[in-house]
């Protein structure tokens, strides 16, 4: 890749530069002016590279990496929604059918091919938008079949062409499922027993969801303990509305992400700190709450790394774009633009655990984007960059 304007490769910027790909990895990236006239093993004379791509002059920066969504659900909540900003209560829009039981209903009774179908559309918005990887969590089925076909699901998906990376969460403990009321310590045991098969069908994670009306931190601590021994990566939803002890769990547990944070305390940010915790925060669905937004600011100065996600889920955000998530990162937290885009990358690979992606390094993960604009502070004023084309592993993705 050639004529690149700016290269922007997650540690430095540089101007007028090139990329060298071979297979699907970068092997190297910097200034044209010092292009090599050979890379060892790789290439033996830089004239004889197969092919050139003039990138006329544009913005180029990693795959974006989205490390917090919900993307495998049927039907909406858009009734919901309305009521909820007409001033209806939870208890209201419980009774009026809403809630996250009204989507594992629908989810349930969706076929699997039009479950499919609806991902597949979902998940192409998100690499379209520049995004090549996307944390993916199930719960919305809460049984184990439903549940590991869901990460099937997912698994399947990835392969297809023009999809984005995906990492698979497993998140049966995201709420009480009906069929188990009065019965929670049956819930819990069940999905201890499922975490095993989970990791078998494919999945990379095991979440819970700590908070008032879903999990308390004794059963987080307990869940991730067991995800984690099947060889689960442990994250949590932590200190979303209350904080009943999930990010000090998420810390003791080594989670790899304890993510919204919205009331997490200065307590909670030493702990994350000290245990190498990425903290993953979702300001789309953060514009729906009331409270004060996540305090990234303290964070960043404790020494926590931060990722970013769009919380794109059924109930609350509709968002698939990792820039629009930048351009409200730097709106609502504060953030440069360098340090949203760090968040978007490093940051999400980081969460997720993966050290092959999130900048455009010899060894990493050839996913790279063009941007409609030659300078990132663009990201700061589009409030949802279009990107103009995107590469997963080098093969350019078709639009």
């Amino acid at each position: 890749m050639t004529n690149i304007g700016r290269l922007w490769t997650g540690t430095d910027v540089c101007s007028n530069a090139a990329v060298l790909i071979h297979d699907d990895r970068i092997v190297w990236a910097g200034p044209a002016s010092d292009l090599p006239q050979s890379v060892p093993g790789v290439i033996d004379d830089i004239v004889d590279v197969d092919h050139v791509e003039n990138l006329g002059g544009g913005l180029v920066t990693p795959g974006l990496i989205d490390a917090h969504s919900h993307p495998v659900y049927a039907g909406n909540r858009w009734a919901e929604l309305a009521m909820r900003t007409s001033g209806s209560s939870h208890s209201a829009i419980a009774a009026a059918g809403g809630g996250v039981n009204s989507t594992v209903t629908v989810t349930r009774g969706t076929d699997p091919w039009t479950l499919c179908n609806g991902v597949r559309e979902r998940l192409r918005q998100w690499i379209l938008a520049g995004t090549t990887t996307v944390e993916a969590k199930t719960g919305y089925h809460l049984t184990r079949d439903g549940e590991l076909a869901d990460i099937r699901l997912l698994r399947s998906l990835e392969g297809e062409p023009s999809m984005p990376r995906i990492h698979a969460t497993f998140l049966a403990a995201h709420i009480l499922p009906p069929e188990f009321f009065g019965r929670r310590r049956d819930y819990i045991e069940a999905v201890r027993l499922w975490a095993g098969d989970a990791a078998a069908a494919g999945a990379d994670s095991i979440d819970v969801y700590c908070d008032e009306g879903h999990f308390t931190a004794e059963e987080a601590r307990i869940l991730l303990l067991t995800g984690k021994r099947a060889g689960l990566k442990a994250r949590m939803h932590a200190c979303a509305n209350e904080r009943i002890g999930a990010a000090q769990v998420a810390a003791e547990v080594g989670c790899a992400s304890a993510d919204l944070l919205t009331q997490a305390n200065d307590d909670d940010i030493k702990a994350l700190a000290h245990a190498g915790v990425t903290a993953t925060v979702c300001p789309g669905s953060a514009l729906n709450s009331s409270r004060p937004p996540a305090p990234v600011r303290q964070m960043l100065e404790r020494g926590v790394t931060v990722a970013l996600g769009t919380d794109h889920n059924p109930g609350q955000c509709g968002i698939t774009s990792m820039p629009l998530v930048i351009g409200l990162s730097v709106a609502m937290y504060g953030l440069s633009v360098t340090e949203a885009l760090r968040a978007a990358t490093l940051g999400g690979a980081a969460a997720l655990r993966v050290g092959d992606r999130g900048s455009l390094a010899p060894g990493m993960m050839a996913d790279i984007v063009l941007w409609d604009a030659d300078h990132e502070g663009a990201f700061a004023w589009a409030f949802g960059l279009r990107a103009l084309r995107v590469w997963r592993g080098g093969v350019p993705v078709q639009a």
